[in-house]
């Protein structure tokens, strides 16, 4: 059970997840934000809040990180079948060698030009472990899509599966904004 304690309060995340769950279970069903407050015995404007919370907006620039990727080339082609033109895609054996292939300085520098570019994107897609996603997310501060690949470290290449890619991406652009 996964509980915190917030002041004289225990807090139970699972109920909460679990809830949320239900919630935009019942929404994707085709319930309306009422039907679901009044089915769950929570507020309406609380799913609205929800929802916004959630919410990724279409037809935005998109950037890719990805690491460690097995089947890297077929990745890129979906990210190339989507005219995405920034991304970062590696092995580990490619990650590897670009950390260390360069000294402190110069693997500051790069990776401080890259997050700089990634910044610009208004939705970046990272394909990492769940460390990496929240570390990435955090230094972007920028809206983040998470395909989360394992639990960190991650040592082996990770095969992705190119149509869940597909989708994700589709679903960003499908309509622009």
């Amino acid at each position: 059970m996964n509980l915190i304690h917030i002041g004289e309060k225990v807090i139970n995340l699972e109920k909460i997840y679990n809830k949320i769950d239900k919630i935009l279970e019942a929404r994707s069903s085709g319930l309306s934000q009422q039907e679901v407050a009044d089915k769950l015995n929570v507020d309406r404007t609380f799913i609205s809040r929800l929802e916004g919370i959630g919410e990724v907006h279409k037809g935005k620039d998109i950037a890719v990180a990805g690491f460690p990727i097995k089947n890297k080339d077929e990745v890129i082609s979906v990210l190339e079948k989507h005219g995405i033109d920034f991304y970062i895609i590696m092995t580990e054996q490619e990650r590897r060698e670009f950390a260390e292939s360069k000294n402190g300085a110069e693997l500051i520098n790069e990776l401080m030009a890259l997050l700089a570019k990634g910044r610009s994107y208004d939705v970046v897609i990272v394909i990492a472990s769940d460390m990496r996603s929240k570390m990435l997310a955090a230094l972007l501060d920028k809206e983040i899509i998470t395909i989360n690949i394992g639990h960190s470290p991650l040592t082996q290449d990770v095969y992705i599966d190119p149509a869940l890619l597909d989708s994700v991406i589709e679903s960003i652009k499908d309509k622009k904004a």
